[in-house]
C-alpha cells in the first residue's frame, strides 16, 4: 500500500475535531479553592511565595469567596491562622475560632457555596506539628480526640465537608463517631488518605504559619517511595467512614491517583499543592513558560489520572480560562 491504513492525524487537524474527540474534558465542576483566614478586620496580607494568594480576615475572605462563587467554583477549603497558639492547638476547636467564624460568614453570604474545612492542629500549635507532643513525639490517640473536637466545631459552624489532613491512625473513625453522635450524620468526610511527606509544602507553611519548630513530619506523613501503602491507607479510611479520599501532592503522585481510582469506586480528590503552584508562578513571571497553557495542561493531567476533585490555588484562573474556551 502507498499510504498508511490508519491515520490518527485525521483527528488532530482542526481544533473543532480535537475538541470533538477529546477524552478528558476539564471543567470547573470539581474545583476547590484553598483560602487562609486570619484574625482582625480589613486584613489582607499577601503570601510572598504564592503570588495572588493571601491571608485574610473574615470580611475580606467572604469577598473573595463571593468572587469564587461568581466564577463557578463550587467549593472552598479553609485553613486558619489563630490569634494565639499553644501546645494543644486550642483555638482550632473553639466556637469562636477564625475558621468557625469564616464558615458561618460564607454560608450566610453564599449558601450555595460548599465549605470544606481542613482538620489539623499544625496551624494552631506553638510547635507546628499536627498533634499532641510528648518528648518531641506526636502522640496518636490524644491527637485523634482533639481532631474529632475540631471537626465537630466546624460542623456546628456550618461546614458541609470536613477534611482531616493530619495522617493520624484512626482519626476518620473518631470523627465519624463524634459527628454522628452529635447529630451531624450528613456532614461528609474528605480524608487526606494518602498524604506524602513532601518537599512541595514550603509555600503553604509560610501561608499557614505552620512550619514545625523541630524535626519534621516523617513519623506520620507517608514515604514518597511507597505506593502500595497508599492503597492500604485509603482502604482503612474508607472502612472507618470516609466518603471521599485525597492524594496529596498531585503532580509527583499522578501514579498514585491512578492506582487509587482503579482500586476504589469513590470520589477521588487531588491537592495541587503550594510548591507546584509557586513553581509555575515563578517560571511564568520570568517568561519561561506560558502560564495559561501550563496550568490547563497540569489540571488536565490530574483529571486524566483519575481525580474528579482538584484542590488548587489556580482555581480562579482556571475558572476564567475555562469559561473563555
Amino acid at each position: 500500500m502507498s499510504f498508511p491504513t490508519h491515520r490518527p492525524r485525521r483527528l488532530r487537524r482542526s481544533e473543532a475535531i480535537r475538541c470533538l474527540v477529546r477524552e478528558t474534558r476539564p471543567s470547573t465542576a470539581g474545583l476547590v479553592y484553598p483560602m487562609f483566614v486570619c484574625p482582625g478586620k480589613g486584613v489582607r496580607v499577601d503570601v510572598s511565595s504564592m503570588p495572588g494568594i493571601a491571608q485574610q480576615s473574615v470580611d475580606k475572605l467572604v469577598e473573595e469567596a463571593r468572587e469564587a462563587a461568581d466564577l463557578g467554583i463550587p467549593a472552598v477549603i479553609l485553613f486558619g491562622l489563630p490569634e494565639h497558639k499553644d501546645e494543644k492547638g486550642s483555638e482550632g476547636y473553639i466556637a469562636s475560632g477564625v475558621v468557625q467564624r469564616a464558615v458561618e460568614a460564607i454560608r450566610k453570604a453564599r449558601p450555595e457555596l460548599l465549605v470544606v474545612t481542613d482538620v489539623c492542629l499544625c496551624e494552631y500549635t506553638d510547635h507546628g506539628h499536627c498533634g499532641v507532643i510528648k518528648n518531641e513525639e506526636v502522640l496518636n490517640d490524644p491527637t485523634v480526640e482533639l481532631l474529632a473536637e475540631m471537626a465537630l466545631s466546624h460542623a456546628r459552624a456550618g461546614a458541609q465537608i470536613v477534611a482531616p489532613s493530619d495522617m493520624m491512625d484512626g482519626r476518620v473513625a473518631a470523627i465519624r463517631k463524634k459527628l454522628d453522635v452529635a447529630g451531624f450524620a450528613d456532614v461528609a468526610i474528605l480524608s487526606y488518605a494518602a498524604k506524602y511527606c513532601s518537599g512541595f509544602y514550603g509555600p503553604f507553611r509560610e501561608a499557614a504559619q505552620s512550619a514545625p519548630q523541630f524535626g519534621d513530619r516523617r513519623s506520620y506523613q507517608m514515604d514518597p517511595a511507597n505506593a502500595r501503602e497508599a492503597l492500604k491507607e485509603v482502604a482503612l479510611d474508607l472502612e472507618e467512614g470516609a466518603d471521599m479520599i485525597m492524594v496529596k501532592p498531585a503532580l509527583p503522585y499522578l501514579d498514585i491517583i491512578h492506582r487509587v481510582r482503579e482500586a476504589f469506586d469513590v470520589p477521588v480528590a487531588a491537592y495541587n499543592v503550594s510548591g507546584e503552584y509557586a513553581m509555575v508562578k515563578a517560571a511564568a513571571q520570568n517568561g519561561w513558560i506560558d502560564e495559561k497553557r501550563v496550568v490547563l495542561e497540569i489540571f488536565t493531567s490530574i483529571q486524566r489520572a483519575g481525580a474528579s476533585i482538584v484542590l488548587t490555588y489556580h482555581a480562579k484562573d482556571l475558572a476564567r480560562w475555562l469559561k473563555a474556551c
